[in-house]
């Protein structure tokens, strides 16, 4: 997919949830679905930086996007049901969904790891994706041609020391991908994950202090894996693990 040239209206007329839309990959990807075409609902827990790119997106004259300030960590189970009902009564349907955000919180071994901290990683990095998908496959359905993305991390297909609750939340986002594109494959929903891999993101920075940066290819250089699988061209894929890979 690093050679994939989406065409410009490639997402036109088809509204698309990102979350941890404020910045990273999740900035990144609003825009370019915007920039597609998409009507983006940006939701995240930092109004500032969804308004910043709210302000993007409609500076590059995309689409006007809607914002959404929404917990994953603090927000009960019914107001993921009542997000649903609201995006029914505004949109009436839902071609895509993005699981972007995502918490680390730290890095240690099983011996230490504080409970409190484990359950706050996992609240935000799985069973917020499974409350707002399961809330959002109404929407989903009403589609002609939906896409779930989930996006994952190596940590989450082949265990490694000291990743935590982030690694093992991402071992459980696989299972919920692979579960949901089966109970979904004669449906026209698909679902699929995209590991991103090393990229410059604050995550990535707070995992490795010591690392260049720069030397990492920035979110908009992998969009290109994103576009295909939230688009019709990716239409027959489902139940895939997928790497992404810088574009240009």
């Amino acid at each position: 997919m690093h050679d994939y040239r989406p065409d410009k209206d490639l997402l036109k007329e088809r509204v698309i949830l990102v979350t941890g839309a404020g910045r990273g990959i999740g900035r990144a990807a609003a825009m370019a679905f915007a920039e597609h075409g998409a009507t983006v609902v940006l939701l995240g827990r930092n109004e500032r930086r969804l308004e910043e790119t709210y302000d993007a997106i409609e500076t590059a004259g995309s689409p006007t996007p809607v914002l959404i300030p929404f917990n994953l960590e603090k927000t009960p189970a019914d107001d993921y049901y009542a997000l649903g009902e609201s995006l029914y009564r505004e949109f009436g349907r839902l071609h895509g969904l993005l699981h972007n955000a995502a918490q680390l919180a730290l890095l240690s071994r099983i011996d230490d790891f504080d409970p409190g901290t484990w359950n706050k990683v996992i609240q935000v990095n799985l069973t917020a994706a499974f409350l707002l998908t399961q809330a959002c496959l109404p929407l989903l359905r009403r589609s002609d041609d939906a896409s779930i993305i989930f996006t994952s991390d190596q940590v989450g297909r082949k265990g490694k020391a000291y990743w935590g609750a982030y690694g093992v939340s991402k071992f459980g986002l696989e299972g919920l991908m692979q579960t949901l594109a089966d109970e979904l494959e004669n449906s026209r929903i698909r679902v699929n994950s995209i590991a991103p891999g090393p990229t410059q993101t604050a995550l990535r920075a707070w995992a490795y202090p010591g690392e260049d940066p720069s030397r990492l290819p920035l979110p908009e250089t992998i969009m290109g894996s994103y576009l295909y699988l939230m688009g019709p061209d990716g239409k027959n894929i489902n139940g895939q693990t997928l790497s992404a890979r810088p574009y240009s």
